[in-house]
């Protein structure tokens, strides 16, 4: 699997890219997003590390332009700007996870790891899956959108993963554990606020008023549920 670590500063990106070398991974580096953009479209590349903050073309303007291409690739955002409102932005934008600054070996060879064993699971099976629905929207799952009536909306892989897994347990509660081990690959529910964003992102997209959601309930001390339609 080959890496792109867009990072201005030197000695991050020199970790990075020792971090997944070792892990077996070939690795691209650029010093600013207007470079890393260049080598996303002069190489093959499987997935992507973002830092937010770089000269020139910062990560967010780099995650929408690689999703603007028509590109799937996973997408970690690396970066000290760890406030909510910044995870839910790159989330928003299309990236699949975000770690903050200063972060450990273990921490992102694992989520690349998760990552990987992603993609993987989906090139082995059938891009569509079937469509289904989601409350009052229809999901599209090869085209990843949402509709209701006129409204249509983009959909991450993550994120379709998970409505699919609401969808398939309508009515009961999932827990924050299966939705690790089914929808990010890892087998422990680990001390993220990954989940929480996603949902987040989602309530914005298909709630309403994403303030007070009827489609995506909180499960207090569990998870999140698809409440069943009312007969």
């Amino acid at each position: 699997m080959r890496v792109l670590i867009a990072e201005d500063d030197p000695f991050t990106r020199k970790a990075l890219a020792e971090i997944l070398s070792m892990e077996g991974w070939e690795t691209l580096s650029a010093e600013n997003g207007k470079k890393a953009w260049e080598l996303f479209n002069s190489q093959a590349v499987d997935l992507a590390c973002l830092d937010v903050m770089m000269p020139g073309l910062s990560g967010y303007d780099l995650c929408r332009k690689i999703r603007e291409s028509g590109s799937r690739i996973p997408i970690i955002f690396i970066s000290a700007k760890a406030e909510e409102i910044d995870r839910v932005l790159g989330l928003e934008l299309g990236a699949d996870d975000f770690i903050s600054k200063p972060f450990g070996a273990r921490e992102v060879s694992a989520r690349v790891r998760a990552l990987q064993r992603r993609v993987d699971r989906w090139a082995g099976q059938e891009a569509t899956e079937g469509d289904f629905d989601f409350g009052p929207w229809r999901v599209e799952s090869e085209a990843l959108k949402a509709r209701q009536g006129e409204l249509c909306v983009d959909l991450s892989k993550r994120e379709l993963s998970i409505v699919r897994l609401l969808a398939e347990k309508c009515g009961k509660a999932v827990s924050r554990e299966l939705f690790f081990k089914s929808c990010w690959g890892w087998e422990q529910a680990p001390e993220s606020r990954s989940l929480d964003q996603h949902i987040a992102g989602l309530r914005k997209k298909l709630e309403r008023d994403p303030k007070a959601p009827i489609i995506i309930e909180t499960v207090q001390g569990v998870g999140y549920r698809l409440p069943e339609a009312p007969s």
